[in-house]
């Protein structure tokens, strides 16, 4: 991935054209997401080839024919609708992927939901270190004390995001980890317990501790009871920042997915540090993560590397999706080795399977 980024791809017309694409960010998105969202798209696929007429559109939609024209017009701009030969709107594969990609559209809730107003305070969060975007959606240091109290809609999109990505890896990449004889694991960042619970289930012998904040705890604790588990998977409600709380102990592995990306550098190296107690010299560190320098195709790693601003301005304001150059030498900082390091995991993850350090 790291030789794309070292060539130049567009000729001066297309660049000067994305350049544009760019100036008009905030618009394009909003655009897309209401002709998504008043089901304008799916009504001009209706008509398939055939095209759909202005005021049959606005018939369908309910919405006046001024609004829908001027949405459709910028859309034709944004290549998300076109004309046919009779200036009928007609979808197109762009609208297409707005309209049906389960990848664009957890993308494109998140962004709304959760980014879109906070994103505006990115500047005062680069100049300060903080996230000035957090305060949009309410009063907390960081975004994860405050996820059990967000409101519903906003905490869907939040979810939907987190797990539409782990719910792929996790059938893989379970069966990497517990191939190594795992009987006790801590998982640190357990969030709403899916992978404790998908742990507690692949194997009778298999038993859980979920590590997170007070409010993830108790939401995890919630699924958990519900799905009859609770013999199998038991809490540690902690903040983990908090370097005076000791970690638990006894575990033959500590799982952390999706979850040192919350944390900078020097976080990283002291929660890493801390997991040396809770294992002993033959344990398992298994950290699943996405790195944007490793992906296959250029898709994933922009995707990945628009995430990070998330972080910057709203989430916690100095962590980020990173460069695993930059992530391993947090894990060697810390007293580990990386065993074995696996690629492609579900859309874009990959997995640290570490040792302390001989």
């Amino acid at each position: 991935m790291l030789d794309f980024y070292k060539q130049e791809h567009y000729s001066a017309q297309n660049a000067k054209h994305m350049a544009q694409i760019i100036a008009h960010g905030p618009i394009v998105f909003q655009v897309a997401r209401i002709l998504r969202d008043k089901g304008i798209l799916s009504a001009v696929e209706e008509a398939r080839s055939e095209g759909m007429a202005l005021k049959d559109i606005c018939a369908k939609v309910g919405l006046s024919e001024y609004a829908v024209r001027v949405l459709l017009e910028a859309g034709l701009g944004m290549h998300l609708v076109k004309y046919t030969e009779d200036e009928k709107f007609a979808l197109t594969k762009i609208g297409y992927f707005i309209l049906h990609d389960p990848l664009t559209n957890v993308n494109m809730n998140f962004v709304h939901d959760v980014c879109y107003k906070g994103i505006f305070h990115l500047e005062e969060a680069i100049e300060t270190g903080k996230p000035a975007g957090l305060r949009e959606l309410g009063n907390w240091s960081t975004v994860y004390e405050g996820l059990s109290q967000l409101p519903p809609h906003i905490q869907k999109s939040w979810f939907g995001y987190d797990h539409f990505f782990s719910d792929i890896a996790f059938p893989e990449v379970i069966k990497q980890v517990y191939a190594e004889n795992i009987k006790k694991l801590l998982d640190i960042g357990g969030n709403t317990g899916k992978w404790a619970s998908a742990s507690a289930t692949y194997g009778d012998d298999i038993h859980v501790t979920i590590m997170d904040l007070p409010g993830q705890a108790a939401m995890a604790k919630q699924r958990i009871e519900e799905l009859g588990l609770s013999d199998k998977v038991d809490f540690y409600p902690a903040n983990i920042l908090d370097e005076s709380i000791p970690f638990p102990t006894g575990f033959d592995a500590v799982w952390m997915s999706q979850f040192l990306d919350c944390f900078s550098e020097e976080e990283i190296v002291s929660i890493l540090k801390r997991c040396h107690n809770c294992i002993d010299e033959n344990g398992w560190i298994f950290i699943l993560e996405a790195f944007w320098d490793i992906q296959r195709f250029e898709t994933a790693a922009f995707c990945l590397q628009q995430l990070s601003i998330y972080f910057t301005a709203i989430a916690n304001g100095n962590s980020q999706m990173y460069d695993s150059r930059v992530f391993k030498k947090c894990v060697e900082e810390a007293g580990f080795e990386i065993v074995e390091q696996i690629d492609g995991i579900g859309l874009s993850h990959t997995l640290l399977k570490c040792k302390k350090k001989s």
